[in-house]
């Protein structure tokens, strides 16, 4: 894969790669048919999760422990001709190994009696309409078979139409098809849905083709929309459905490819105020642009070299159905006034009429919606309703919607095209870099208040994720009033990064030398990992060398059994047989060595010891793989390379700490990569903020209110108070009482989201696996004169991984306690309500919480003071 996959996309993948392993065991063993469906929000990555999954499934995947299929045939199919392109590029993007000539466009003129395999190929709703060339006869051909009359030949001297060419694939048993149903994008009218409900029928029943489709994997939005789809095709009676892969949508935000805010600008007063907020959209737009190249510029002068292309940012002008065009064209001229550079040529529009536009004095031509991100030309582009088609345009920074209050779910529906980052990563403690603006003059609070519930929550396109959408949002940046000593204190706060599933210490240590070597800061890394770890497997050779002999006999030998029967009897005999292992056994044992040792130690070992300078015979060659083979098989052998790897991995962080921090983001992002390719979590380092965007505004009984602030908190206005919109009641009391302290010298709310400017803290969930843990508040404190750092964590007792949680933050403060002043976890005990706090720095009271066993509440009034 070109794209390191993100932790949520990995596991999707190893998850979709054990249903297509199943799925084609049921298939040819038991000759039964399945489905199921891989789901995910808007900009999840769900094409590159199917590009990580087809490459495993045509050339296997040693890292996942996934073989190949051979006989694998994708048929991808989709209602938009366009969305299908769209799909192939992003899949040619994603993988280096699907390459076009392995993804095929199925259009007249396509005759071939079965698909090949390993390919991917592409149809759409229309291909298999009985109007198309590529169908034409099939009809008829079916009704003779059934009469058993004479077959009709396929007309235009094709010797086989499409439903012969699948009925012929699909009983090849050489050959597994894949169908991709792609329910991942609507956006087509009722005749097209009916018209795609009974060719989706067709082709997974096998209505046509005689046979039906052995596995059916739906990429959908929410797994409702895909049961929906084949519900209407009457599919599923006689089909197994597997267990559905559905992604997490915290997990989607929390990976920095989705905008984590929506601003939501209305105005404040009644009256025709459009051409006034459309002045604002347009500096909004300037603005917008200004902070992108600004900080792009800023990252090219910082070492470390960074892929980051110059951002356009787009605004979306959304009109009504019934438009005026003098308006529309008024406000064009409104945004031309602010923006004098934009002209009809870098204005589009992407109506439903494919035709040149006039509004007043713009002739506005069309654009394909999957375009608008590529044309960086386009500064401007008019729609009406949501596009629904595949478009997704990160560069898309703000909308300006004419549509009136009631059409919110238009609104809705078009912003959630619009969320993704346009880096595809988080902008490091930005968070108007990572904001979205929706202005919208017909809307007052109220209306606008509706809006942001049914962002947060009531939509597919955008379900839960954690997003924050503000009405009377605002830029806050560093606090004058917080001292530089606060801020170098927090340089030095330990954060904890989680291990990514299924990574090796090898891998992890070759990944480190690599980046280490492409940005100047080790010289020869990779030639010194090598070599390193070459000594480290001869000095382990030299170690187990009897039990390294006996393995490498192994390695040479193939052994079997001959099972034989006597006609006329029932008995059988058994024996054992032994033969030389040829140079396939011998490669596939290798597999073994690259899994433990990562392939390029692997690899890198066999040129090792197999040197042409002293010995350039096949044997020699040959004795190296054996010997590489059989060395992973001993045991202990694994467990010290490993440990050897940590320890080189470990130094080499300590050692570039400084020069890794000050790194182009693109660049230091990848060593957090890095680090998170650890089995264990790993300490990592806090980013400062840059800017953050909080609500200054709070619904309180459906309308919107001036929210309460405070002082003293590291990122502010320009008043120097933080709204405290985010916090619930207790939150709030603690942050006053925080705050109202003497020696406090500056807090802050940490985000409850992974992000570089935000603490983790690792914790165990109840299944096992690693989670983050983030602390509310983090509290600056002068201590004898220095400033010191606390964790104060207010926790609620009644969810049911409390106690868990509880846990994990007394294991951090039991590694790292002597880095802070306080560690605090507030909570109450009965039902007096009263806060009281837990010291985790106390080793009498961590004890205690690390050996508790069910209630959390308890523990804060067996263990737990007063809160004051």
């Amino acid at each position: 894969m070109r794209f390191t996959l993100k932790d949520y996309q990995r596991d999707a993948v190893t998850q979709t790669l054990d249903n297509l392993r199943r799925a084609r065991t049921l298939y040819h063993r038991d000759a039964m048919e399945t489905s199921f469906a891989l789901t995910a929000t808007t900009g999840a990555g769900k094409t590159v999760m199917a590009a990580a999954a087809i490459e495993a499934l045509f050339y296997g995947d040693s890292e996942l422990e996934f073989e190949p299929d051979p006989g694998a045939v994708v048929l991808w199919f989709s209602d938009d001709p366009n969305l299908n392109e769209q799909t192939k590029r992003r899949l040619v993007q994603a993988s280096e190994k699907l390459t076009y000539d392995r993804l095929v466009t199925i259009k007249p003129p396509f005759s071939l009696p079965a698909l090949e395999s390993q390919h991917v190929y592409f149809l759409n709703t229309q291909r298999l309409s009985k109007t198309s060339l590529l169908t034409r006869g099939a009809d008829r051909a079916v009704e003779a078979e059934a009469a058993d009359d004479v077959l009709v030949p396929a007309p235009d001297d094709l010797a086989w139409n499409i439903w012969e060419t699948l009925g012929n694939t699909i009983d090849d048993e050489g050959l597994t098809v894949y169908l991709v149903l792609d329910e991942a994008h609507r956006g087509f009218t009722a005749r097209t849905s009916r018209d795609k409900s009974t060719i989706v029928r067709r082709l997974i029943n096998g209505e046509m083709t005689g046979s039906a489709m052995p596995v059916v994997w739906g990429i959908s939005a929410t797994i409702d929309r895909f049961t929906d789809a084949m519900k209407e095709a009457a599919v599923g009676d006689g089909r197994t459905t597997l267990p559905a892969v559905a992604v997490d949508p915290v997990r989607v935000q929390q990976s920095g490819l989705i905008k984590d805010t929506i601003a939501l600008d209305i105005p404040a007063e009644s009256g025709n105020l459009e051409t006034a907020l459309t002045t604002r959209a347009a500096r909004k737009l300037k603005e917008s642009a200004r902070r992108w190249n600004k900080y792009l510029v800023e990252q090219r002068n910082l070492p470390g070299e960074t892929s980051a292309e110059k951002v356009v940012p787009l605004m979306v002008l959304q009109i009504p159905n019934t438009e005026d065009p003098d308006d529309v064209g008024l406000w064009l001229d409104t945004i031309q006034t602010e923006l004098p550079d934009v002209t009809s040529a870098n204005v589009r529009h992407v109506l439903g009429e494919h035709k040149i536009h006039t509004f007043g004095s713009w002739e506005v031509e069309w654009i394909e919606p999957q375009r608008v991100q590529d044309e960086t030309d386009v500064r401007v582009l008019i729609a009406k309703d949501g596009i629904s088609t595949g478009w997704d345009c990160p560069r898309a920074e703000v909308l300006v919607s004419f549509r009136p209050a009631k059409d919110h779910t238009h609104i809705t529906q078009l912003l959630g095209r619009m969320v993704r980052t346009p880096l595809a990563r988080r902008i490091p403690g930005d968070d108007r870099l990572n904001a979205v603006d929706c202005i919208l003059p017909h809307f007052d609070r109220t209306t606008a208040g509706n809006v942001a519930k049914y962002l947060t929550g009531l939509t597919d396109a955008m379900p839960s994720t954690g997003q924050k959408v503000l009405v009377d949002g605002r830029e806050l940046i560093a606090n004058p009033g917080i001292p530089e000593s606060v801020w170098e204190c927090w340089d030095q706060l330990p954060t904890i990064a989680l291990p990514r599933r299924g990574a090796r210490p090898v891998k992890q240590l070759v990944s480190l030398a690599q980046a280490l070597a492409a940005d100047g800061l080790q010289d020869r890394a990779v030639a010194s990992v090598q070599r390193t770890m070459h000594n480290t497997l001869e000095s382990l050779a030299a170690r187990y060398d009897g039990q390294l002999r006996t393995a490498e006999i192994e390695v040479r030998t193939v052994r079997g059994m001959t099972i034989a029967g006597r006609f006329g009897t029932t008995k059988l005999s058994y024996t054992d047989f032994v033969e030389q292992a040829d140079e396939r056994a011998i490669r596939v044992a290798f597999e073994a060595a690259k899994r433990a040792f990562g392939a390029d130690i692997a690899q890198s070992y066999i040129d090792f010891l197999a040197d042409p300078e002293e010995d350039d015979s096949d044997e020699a060659l040959r004795a190296a793989y054996v010997k590489a083979a059989a060395l992973a098989t001993v045991p202990n052998v694994r467990d010290k390379i490993d440990e050897a790897a940590k320890e080189i991995v470990a130094e080499w962080f300590d050692d570039h700490r400084v020069a890794i921090r000050g790194l182009a983001d693109e660049r230091r992002e990848t060593y957090d990569e890095i680090r998170a390719q650890a089995v264990e979590p790993q300490v990592s380092q806090l980013i400062r903020p840059r800017t953050r965007m909080e609500d200054f505004a709070e619904m309180v009984e459906g309308q919107a209110q001036a929210a309460e602030t405070l002082d003293k908190h590291l990122m502010a206005d320009e008043e120097g108070r933080f709204p405290l919109t985010t916090l619930n009641g207790w939150e709030r009391e603690v942050a006053r009482t925080e705050a109202s302290r003497t020696d406090c010298v500056g807090w802050y709310r940490n985000p409850s989201v992974t992000r570089p400017d935000a603490m983790g803290i690792a914790y165990r969930d109840l299944q096992g696996n690693w989670r983050t843990l983030h602390p509310d508040f983090l509290i600056f404190t002068l201590v004898n004169g220095v400033i010191r750092p606390s964790i104060v964590d207010p926790h609620g007792t009644h969810l049911e991984d409390s106690l868990i949680k509880l846990q994990g933050l007394a294991k951090f403060a039991e590694r790292h306690g002597d880095a802070f002043h306080r560690i605090d976890s507030l909570g109450t005990s009965g039902s007096s309500g009263e806060l009281r706090v837990l010291d985790m720095l106390d080793p009498a009271v961590r004890d205690e919480v690390l050996h508790a066993d069910g209630d959390a509440g308890k523990l804060f009034g067996s263990a737990g003071g007063k809160y004051a």
